[in-house]
């Protein structure tokens, strides 16, 4: 740990406890897939319900969908907030903040089994990835420049 406390600032135990949190958001959402499997009878390994075979399709593909995505991002997020915490760790923790509640939201609404209320507050999660990428290209920069 002494190696670590050299080169990170204290600060930088904030973004690890909100990328943890956002794990446990990530097991709560794969929760929920588990749970809509059992409610509109969609057995493994089915990925996508199909509507043909299925009268719920669209809501078990709602709720899939939701954390499909954020799976997706997953990777682009937890590394811009590694990169960008090690100069700008408050920052980063405030907008890992904002994209982890933003991820709630997004995948609430998804849930409900209209795509278009993942938008409601989930679109914002957008500034949060956004503002990670600046910390990050900060980060970047002041390598370049040491």
């Amino acid at each position: 740990m002494a190696i670590a406390a050299e080169f990170l600032p204290k600060e930088y135990g904030y973004v690890v406890l909100v990328l943890v949190f956002y794990c446990f958001l990530n097991l709560w959402m794969g929760a929920q897939v588990g749970g809509a499997r059992k409610r509109y009878n969609v057995p493994y390994p089915t990925l996508y319900a199909i509507e043909s075979e299925n009268k719920d399709a669209k809501l078990f593909n709602c709720v899939q969908r939701g954390h499909q995505n954020s799976l997706e991002n997953m990777p682009m997020y937890f590394i811009l907030m590694i990169l960008g915490g090690m100069k700008h760790p408050c920052i980063c923790t405030v907008l890992g903040l904002l994209y982890n509640v933003t991820r709630y939201f997004y995948f609430k609404g998804y849930s409900t089994g209209d795509p278009m209320k993942r938008l409601t507050i989930g679109k914002y999660g957008f500034l949060g990835l956004f503002g990670l990428m600046i910390c990050t290209i900060s980060f970047g920069v002041t390598l370049i420049r040491a």
